[in-house]
């Protein structure tokens, strides 16, 4: 393998594709580009000998693609550079034909509803109030939603124990007692550990608790109140767009595809339930997780 993750012979047909688009076609340096990765993150995504790929995998790609929040225009832009790819790939003979058009076309003009922008949502975030203790609290609830892309049962059963501010690694106790380790950005080291040395403790109110984000008595912050906070921020901020916890989750993953990394990552990150944890940790290193994560991640750059 090399550092595309691609045997020998799969980097040999990309190069050869992309020589194809780049001088053959005149394409644009920045398209061709684009097309690089969106045909390797496929190949990455789901790994097969060249020619025993069928239309079901990469509807199977676009679908997990679009159920992670990724926008339809790249959804499409990704369906025209595979089918680009394996038209070429025919055409010299490499392999037999794909039909593509049992791979469904993408409809334009619609969005998943419940995906923030990157500006509407570092908006949002910004211009959460930190007067009062509860407003420290729900800020650092937000901002670490984002910023992990933690679904909110997990966030709101976060131990103390859980947190390793060395590594900026937080332990996700998640679906099904499944485990695994995700990363967050630098602009929370020093929001969760002002939090947990001040605010935490006010809320706690001398009682024994572990949970990391408790409510105005001391006691575990339930759903509903976590979705009352939210619909409350969001009022305040003006959207008018309903949001919910999920839209955090959904806004993070699309957040990090539309910046270029890779599905299996991004599914890692998530601890997406259609992948087996260990197999997606047997091909990609968690110190290379962390990495991109913090690369890639908008919070990343504030």
């Amino acid at each position: 393998m090399n550092e595309s993750g691609l045997n020998p012979q799969l980097t040999a047909l990309l190069n050869s594709f992309v020589y194809f688009v780049k001088v053959e076609k005149g394409m644009a340096e920045n398209s061709v580009e684009s097309y690089r990765g969106d045909i390797q993150d496929f190949l990455q995504y789901n790994t097969k000998a060249i020619a025993e790929y069928a239309p079901e995998d990469i509807t199977e790609y676009l679908a997990t693609l679009s159920g992670l929040g990724l926008a339809n225009t790249s959804l499409a832009r990704k369906r025209v550079a595979l089918k680009q790819f394996f038209g070429f790939l025919q055409d010299n003979e490499v392999i037999p034909g794909l039909d593509f058009d049992k791979v469904p076309k993408i409809k334009l003009g619609k969005y998943l509803p419940d995906v923030l922008d990157v500006d509407t949502m570092l908006k949002l975030l910004d211009g959460l109030p930190t007067e009062t203790c509860l407003e420290r609290r729900n800020k650092v609830m937000l901002e670490l939603l984002y910023g992990t892309g933690l679904r909110v049962s997990e966030l709101l059963g976060l131990s103390v124990h859980d947190i390793n501010f060395t590594d900026q690694v937080i332990l996700v106790r998640g679906k099904g007692s499944k485990q695994r380790f995700v990363p967050y950005v630098d602009v929370l080291q020093q929001l969760l550990s002002t939090y947990l040395a001040q605010t935490r403790p006010e809320l706690l109110k001398f009682k024994n608790s572990d949970l990391v984000f408790l409510n105005n008595r001391g006691g575990k912050l339930s759903r509903m109140g976590f979705w009352k906070i939210l619909q409350k921020q969001a009022l305040k901020a003006g959207l008018k767009q309903q949001i919910t916890p999920h839209t955090f989750r959904h806004s993070f993953a699309t957040h990090l595809l539309e910046a270029g990394v890779n599905l299996r990552i991004v599914q890692a990150l998530l601890g997406h339930s259609s992948l087996n944890t260990t197999q997606i940790y047997t091909h990609i290193d968690t110190k290379y997780i962390l990495e991109i994560h913090k690369c890639y991640h908008p919070r990343a750059k504030v």
